[in-house]
């Protein structure tokens, strides 16, 4: 019965350390489409933008869009120092703009760059 229930708690142990997602990067990047590198943060926290919650966002050009595709907890805690509600971050990125949203088929977080206050 020890046995069986060691097995159980090793089990289940390994479970859980598999199910941590320790990824920072979604999808392949398209080698025929541009990679950019943007600024990415908590849209509502960093950018200012109005919703409800807190929301992935990039900064493309001066111009914050939150981001669909990928979500804020995808990428570690977002209220870390350097998560998204507290820094502004880099990011390279493919995508497009559509209906005033950037939708994401590739995100790759780059190293930790912490940009504060907000603009």
């Amino acid at each position: 019965m020890k046995s069986f229930l060691l097995l159980l708690a090793f089990f289940f142990t390994g479970l859980s350390v598999y199910s941590q997602q320790t990824t920072r990067s979604i999808a392949v990047a398209d080698t025929s489409k541009k990679i950019q590198v943007v600024e990415t943060a908590c849209g509502q926290c960093q950018f200012g933008l109005k919703g409800k919650g807190c929301s992935l966002a990039v900064r493309i050009n001066g111009q914050a869009y939150f981001a669909d595709g990928t979500t804020i907890d995808e990428h570690g805690d977002a209220h870390a120092e350097d998560g998204f509600c507290n820094a502004v971050r880099k990011a390279e990125v493919q995508g497009k703009l559509v209906k005033g949203r950037f939708k994401v088929t590739y995100f790759k977080l780059l190293a930790t760059e912490v940009k504060s206050p907000r603009p």
